[in-house]
């Protein structure tokens, strides 16, 4: 009767992880009774910590919105000819470009992989406790509409800047109106040396200025983006269809 009133309070108390390991010791008596006091202790407040852990990383993969949520870095094709070396992406992985507020620009043909690899480093960067949002550069104007006439653009600006890491994919893809370019350059500017971003293009980085189009602007973006960028140029042929003619998710 008392183990179960602790169960319900535990519960009550929202610290689940805690009550489901004392449910499994309970359920277990032989093997917890080897444990001492501390060690069973120990295992409960571990049992909280990991599953509040997962939660909050399901939590900030869900407001992600990665078009790809299952991409994961350790899945990531580095085979000869992909233009990054295994050892390289493994140390870009690891590195702290997100907490140095680094961007990292991915470009290469359609199909290699820019936006799969894009938003493996997204998942990752969640599973690590970091706040990540997805945004699609051609579908920019129509959310900017939508959020002015809501009365809600500057709330959405404030939001981003406070993200950990912003995947900004297909960049290039087509060109830009004035609204687009406008928001695209607060972003960055807030984002420049605090915060991380990721670009995915088609569109090789010396071409950048020109889809800008508007010079002075151009000028600051790239000035903003590339002071602190890991290039990567993705190589070889798409990987979107597989010898099977399986459809992979990769851009």
């Amino acid at each position: 009767m008392l183990h179960q009133q602790t169960l319900t309070q535990l519960r009550e108390l929202k610290l689940l992880g805690m009550a489901n390991a004392l449910q499994r010791q309970l359920e277990q008596p032989t093997t917890s009774t080897d444990l001492s006091f501390e060690q069973r202790l120990a295992l409960l407040v571990q049992q909280e910590c990991d599953t509040r852990h997962e939660r909050r990383c399901a939590r900030l993969l869900q407001q992600a919105r990665l078009k790809y949520p299952q991409a994961a870095i350790e899945d990531f094709d580095t085979r000869p000819g992909r233009g990054i070396e295994r050892s390289r992406f493994t140390s870009l992985a690891m590195d702290d470009w997100i907490a140095a507020g680094c961007a990292i620009l991915l470009t290469g043909a359609t199909g290699c992989g820019k936006t799969w690899l894009a938003c493996a480093l997204g998942q990752y960067a969640c599973r690590q406790g970091r706040s990540v949002r997805y945004l699609r550069v051609p579908r920019l104007a129509e959310e900017l509409r939508t959020l002015q006439a809501a009365g809600s653009y500057a709330k959405w600006l404030v939001q981003l800047a406070k993200t950990d890491v912003i995947v900004l994919d297909d960049w290039g893809l087509i060109g830009l109106d004035a609204l687009t370019r406008q928001a695209l350059m607060e972003i960055i500017d807030d984002r420049a040396g605090n915060r991380a971003t990721i670009i995915t293009s088609q569109l090789p980085i010396d071409h950048w200025h020109a889809w800008i189009a508007e010079p002075a602007m151009a000028d600051a973006m790239l000035d903003r983006l590339l002071q602190r960028a890991h290039r990567i140029v993705l190589k070889g042929e798409s990987l979107r269809a597989s010898p099977a003619g399986d459809v992979t998710p990769t851009n």
